[in-house]
């Protein structure tokens, strides 16, 4: 597979805007688990910039799901146009739908998290257990967007960019569910269980979501020569 992606500019484009909002949330994330900059920033800001890319998460979980309810389960657009359908008989509705409900825990999750005066069971309660079930829930999706690419609990298609950004989903996913879990707040100390797993944990699978997206975007085009043009021209 071509590796190397067109970054260019067109919001008028579904499928660049999902991968566009999945990249900057991806980013946002990655940003501030980064230690120099969630050490070193004021912690408000590094609390906004969570919740900012919950929001652009939030954006592109339901541009997929606009997309899926859109279309048909080949991917061709399908008549009118829809801002909600209940399609239960679909994976891909199912993927998209629980996807949307694990961007929407996220944003509960990082907004509780900007507040410094919960006791230890309510941090677990409003910060953690809606983190924990996001990624659940973005697991979940995970696997049923891998079955829609497959068709079966494995197989392996390394030239196709669809494939690569499933599975980069999924991983990330699994990264995040690491975080969460590092992130239950212990009663004994009022501490995460473990910050390192926390912070690495939401970096990675940031990473690996933001790889994931890229890949989605049309591949890079060489720009033409004026002598491929003269030699197109010939030939045409």
């Amino acid at each position: 597979m071509q590796w190397r992606r067109e970054l260019t500019w067109n919001p008028r484009d579904l499928s660049w805007r999902i991968a566009a909002l999945f990249m900057v949330g991806s980013f946002l994330f990655a940003l501030g688990s980064f230690p120099p900059y969630s050490q070193l920033v004021d912690g408000r800001v590094v609390g906004i910039t969570f919740v900012l890319g919950s929001i652009l998460f939030t954006a592109g979980g339901y541009s997929v799901f606009y997309q899926v309810i859109n279309s048909d389960d080949d991917g061709e657009p399908s008549s009118g146009r829809r801002f909600w359908a209940w399609q239960p008989d679909r994976t891909a509705w199912w993927a998209a739908f629980v996807q949307l409900i694990g961007t929407l825990l996220f944003n509960v999750n990082t907004v509780d998290a900007m507040f410094e005066t919960f006791t230890t069971e309510q941090e677990n309660r409003l910060v953690w257990t809606p983190d924990f079930f996001g990624c659940i829930a973005f697991l979940i999706a995970s696997h049923l967007f891998w079955l829609g690419v497959c068709h079966r609990w494995w197989c392996r298609r390394t030239d196709d960019p669809d494939w690569w950004g499933s599975l980069l989903n999924y991983v990330g996913s699994v990264f995040f569910m690491a975080s969460a879990i590092g992130a239950f707040t212990l009663k004994t100390t009022g501490e995460p269980l473990n910050i390192t797993i926390v912070n690495i944990g939401t970096f990675l699978g940031a990473i690996c979501f933001l790889v994931g997206s890229y890949v989605t975007l049309p591949p890079h085009q060489p720009a033409r020569t004026s002598a491929d043009a003269a030699n197109a021209t010939e030939i045409g």
